[in-house]
């Protein structure tokens, strides 16, 4: 835990209590229900193993998928995972706070309201989440006593059963067939992580280097921690709009973080558009209402959200995320059609040769350069 004379800068216990008190209650199952949609989960989760490897040919090298755990979790276990992630993936800038915090204006300020403001604020905004995500392969998971991770410091895979059973109940689809077309896409997810030993680090390295060029204000970030977690309770005086058009990334952008921004942006892209892509690409083999189910799935993406909603994924950031489904899958599916699944997988040789943001939105550009090249 990051702290400074004995005072936190994030009481992570208290964000995970109060994530886990504010999490909406999930869908009444039974007892026997809950333990089968647990153990169908499990099943699907492994059976998608080798549903995605034969459509991607992409095969693990060294690490088995099986050395990653999937781990069927409720909300609250959402949040302790991600809590988790959270303070390994964000030490570096936290320490970075930590050293200004006694020199700066806004570190003073952040000191005297104290970490455990920071970890309920933080907590609010976690409790938003965790009615929404389906699943995830948390790539940067350390163990816990709880939560168990991938040997030498491998990922996780999550399933959240209650948000995929309200979900499947909501578009009231078939929940067999959703819930292994769910299972394709995060399985699709940790393939890309167990068949590209390089992936991982290049990310974090990714990650660390954006954290690392943060010039950050500790009072801007407590501002935007306090205006979602104001938003999420509508406590925000009246009249007061706040800056709800900028994520919270953005605002702590500087030119340098928007280079590594735009790289990381495009792996993203890539790697939420190619799951989409591949989980689109299995289904008709062996998910019977595919078609069904996307449809239904992209109508409740698309269908308008209330204005507390919208103003917390766009400052959360998550109206991008659903971009880069969307880009990202358009750029998978036309390098497959210019190239075949072998060419598009060169995507994968080094970090030279994934895409750039440009290259997302001009598949051809990517051919071109990578194509070109090899074949040179």
């Amino acid at each position: 835990m990051t702290s400074i004379g004995g005072a936190e800068m994030v009481d992570w216990n208290l964000a995970v209590a109060t994530a886990t008190r504010l999490a909406r209650p999930g869908p009444e199952v039974s007892r026997d229900e809950a333990r089968a949609v647990v153990a169908e989960l499990r099943r699907h989760a492994k059976s998608a193993e080798e549903h995605v490897r034969a459509f991607t040919r992409m095969i693990p090298e060294g690490a088995e998928p099986a050395d990653t755990p999937v781990l069927v979790v409720d909300r609250a276990g959402w949040v302790k995972a991600n809590v988790a992630g959270f303070r390994e993936i964000l030490k570096p800038l936290l320490d970075k706070m930590q050293e200004r915090r006694g020199s700066s204006p806004g570190g003073a300020v952040l000191g005297a309201v104290g970490g455990k403001v920071t970890g309920v604020e933080l907590g609010m905004l976690l409790s938003f989440l965790s009615s929404r995500v389906l699943g995830q392969y948390e790539t940067f998971a350390p163990a816990t006593r709880e939560l168990p991770a991938g040997a030498d410091g491998g990922g996780r895979l999550l399933l959240v059963a209650p948000n995929i059973v309200h979900v499947e109940r909501e578009l009231d689809v078939d929940p067999h067939d959703f819930r292994l077309w769910v299972c394709l896409h995060e399985e699709t997810h940790r393939t890309q992580f167990t068949a590209v030993p390089w992936l991982r680090d290049h990310l974090e390295g990714e990650i660390q280097s954006f954290l690392g060029e943060t010039e950050v204000d500790p009072m801007t970030v407590l501002e935007r921690l306090r205006e979602a977690a104001q938003s999420l309770t509508g406590s925000r005086p009246e009249g007061e709009e706040g800056d709800s058009g900028r994520s919270l990334v953005e605002l702590v952008q500087t030119p340098a973080q928007r280079e590594i921004l735009s790289r990381l942006t495009a792996v993203m892209s890539l790697l939420e558009g190619h799951a989409d892509f591949v989980m689109d690409g299995v289904g008709p083999q062996v998910v019977p209402s595919v078609a069904e189910i996307r449809e239904k799935f992209q109508q409740r993406r698309a269908k308008g959200a209330s204005r507390l909603d919208q103003a917390l994924r766009k400052l959360l950031g998550l109206d991008a995320k659903l971009r880069q489904y969307r880009d990202g899958e358009r750029f998978v599916r036309a390098v497959v059609e210019q190239v075949g699944m072998d060419g598009f997988n060169r995507v994968w040789t080094s970090p030279n040769t994934l895409p750039t943001k440009a290259e997302i939105a001009k598949p051809a550009d990517w051919v071109a350069r990578v194509h070109r090249r090899t074949e040179s």
